[in-house]
């Protein structure tokens, strides 16, 4: 997932740009409203979150900009800032922004509206189709998974931390992110609990687990999805 953000503030962006990158998000960056107009037509990001100051257009104009463009009109907005008053509010939300949060904030609260926001506009699209990687085969419509066309028996959270990881193959992602992108923000566990489920869901797919083949341990770093076992 790509996330822009936009700010004047160098510090906050920076700030930002950790955080988001930290929970295992792709981040790219804008300091006024022109910049991140052509920053969204270049990279085409799944979300913004977008400061309403800005040194050139405010937020409220770069937002009605892109609800104004077929394109952009369903890119999920998060506004962000200073003023909390509620006509400001009232307006953000007339315009199309999915969320507003006020300064000053903490980075987890931010991540916790990204998250909510991104899950709502998966939601609003669609499961999407069938993942297959070889014999192995994931319906995210039906929340079954198969293995050489026999059902393979998972645990919700099992099938969430797959599903996670086989929608972004090859792309490592530390115990934090997985607990950030694949687990319930309401849920509040330890960062070895990952590594549990890595174990049970090897053993659930894997032919030999003690040699896994989809579920890749990237040492010092995470795991990662190898869509094409015959290269483990």
């Amino acid at each position: 997932m790509l996330i822009l953000i936009v700010d004047d503030e160098r510090d906050l962006l920076d700030l930002l740009a950790y955080n988001l990158e930290r929970a295992g998000y792709r981040v790219c960056r804008a300091a006024t409203g022109r910049e991140a107009l052509a920053e969204v037509e270049r990279h085409r990001p799944d979300l913004v979150v977008l400061d309403v100051m800005l040194p050139d257009l405010e937020g409220f104009e770069v937002l009605r900009s892109l609800r104004s463009r077929e394109a952009f009109r369903d890119l999920p907005v998060i506004l962000l800032t200073a003023r909390g008053e509620e006509p400001d509010k009232l307006v953000g939300f007339e315009l199309g922004a999915d969320d507003y949060v006020v300064k000053p904030f903490s980075p987890r609260e931010l991540l916790a509206r990204v998250r909510a926001v991104l899950k709502r506009a998966r939601g609003a699209a669609g499961p999407g189709p069938r993942l297959r990687f070889g014999n192995l085969e994931i319906d995210p419509e039906a929340h079954r998974v198969y293995r050489d066309g026999t059902e393979i028996e998972l645990a919700p959270q099992e099938y969430r931390l797959l599903a996670f990881l086989a929608s972004h193959p090859n792309r490592v992602y530390s115990r934090e992110a997985l607990l950030e992108h694949a687990w319930d923000p309401d849920v509040v566990v330890d960062p070895r609990t990952v590594d549990v489920h890595v174990r049970r869901l090897r053993a659930r797919i894997e032919p030999d687990p003690s040699r896994p083949r989809w579920i890749e341990t990237v040492r010092g770093a995470g795991y990662r999805f190898n869509p094409d076992p015959r290269e483990a």
